[in-house]
């Protein structure tokens, strides 16, 4: 038996924010250094371009962005393997199969893009593609029999519909050829589910809400000390409140072992009264930057050979394509359309 199969990725709609990283992509690094595992990730540009098809420039730009992102953080192209989905033709021959086992219905019912599509503001202009995109996640995650899908909370309808196609392909098909998937996802909640710096649920670029990988210290610090806290905290003495806290929730996600004491002795202070905004947030600060900042570093060396980059992830893609292309194979053989193989 070989190792498990790990396939995870992102859309590369621009650079990568904490939420990404505290949610799903830091917890990749963790895995890739196990050596446990065979890893496939990839920047869904296709599913991106689901409702961005009229400014792919977006698209193409954050290609580099994210890939820069990904090296940062430590993805290593040496124990993992890093490709673009469109370079992959076998993820959207695979799609048009499954779509025939999913009804309109069940897409419409699927949490996630139920929420996604109230977010974007379709109404009744919604994408066919960006309809039926859990699909092609389905195929990105079978065409590589990944047993494993490292994401975040939010991405749990979409892989349990993944497994509902599993099943229904190989029953259909009285096959086993598709890997049933699970999810694997943050054991940190807070992380899971990491909020705006205006308290929104959502962090985008859109909202202006959020902190990139990429933000240099100044930035840093300029949304830091915007975040939003208490409104009704407004004197230093006044009692405070840390639900819903901005302030206090990235310290539950950021702070180590080594910070828990003081935080927790902080969100004392602040509930009886005593404790600023602006000391809560430098403290918070200092936590970010000693996590960002080697990060930033990195970043800012890779991108001097940006030739290199692409070379990692057309490297990665070809590859990528040889396994989806034995899956594919797999499947045309179960379904029986796999006609000049019988000669």
């Amino acid at each position: 038996m070989g190792k498990p199969i790990i396939l995870t990725g992102d859309r590369p709609t621009g650079k990568l924010h904490v939420g990404h990283y505290v949610g799903s992509v830091k917890n990749r690094v963790l895995l890739q250094n196990e050596n446990k595992y065979d890893m496939f990730i990839f920047l869904a540009d296709q599913q991106a371009l689901t409702d961005n098809a009229k400014n792919p420039e977006k698209i193409i730009e954050s290609v580099g962005e994210v890939a820069l992102d990904y090296l940062a953080v430590g993805l290593d192209p040496k124990k993992a393997t890093i490709f673009l989905q469109s370079q992959i033709p076998e993820l959207a021959e695979l799609t048009v199969y499954y779509m025939n086992l999913v009804s309109v219905a069940r897409l419409q019912r699927n949490p996630t893009v139920k929420t996604e599509i109230a977010q974007k503001g379709f109404g009744e202009s919604i994408p066919t593609g960006f309809l039926v995109y859990p699909i092609s996640q389905a195929a990105d995650i079978t065409a590589f029999k990944a047993n494993l899908v490292p994401a975040g909370s939010d991405q749990k309808p979409m892989i349990e519909q993944t497994r509902e196609i599993v099943r229904s392909f190989n029953h259909t098909y009285k096959t086993d050829v598709l890997v049933e998937p699970e999810g694997l996802f943050p054991e940190n909640e807070a992380a899971g589910r990491l909020p705006g710096l205006d308290g929104n649920a959502k962090m985008s670029k859109s909202l202006n809400n959020g902190i990139y990988l990429a933000d240099d210290p100044d930035t840093l610090k300029k949304k830091i000390m915007s975040m939003y806290t208490d409104p009704n905290h407004i004197r230093v003495e006044d009692p405070g409140q840390i639900e819903g806290n901005m302030v206090f929730h990235y310290l539950d996600v950021f702070g180590k072992k080594e910070d828990k004491a003081e935080i927790e002795r902080m969100k004392e202070q602040y509930q009886k009264g005593g404790l600023g905004d602006v000391k809560t947030k430098r403290f918070l600060l200092d936590i970010m930057e000693r996590e960002l900042a080697p990060i930033r570093n990195r970043r800012l060396e890779f991108a001097k050979d940006m030739g290199e980059v692409y070379r990692m992830l057309e490297k990665g893609s070809e590859k990528a394509r040889e396994k989806a292309a034995q899956t594919l194979s797999e499947v045309k053989s179960a379904m029986g359309i796999n006609y000049f193989n019988k000669l």
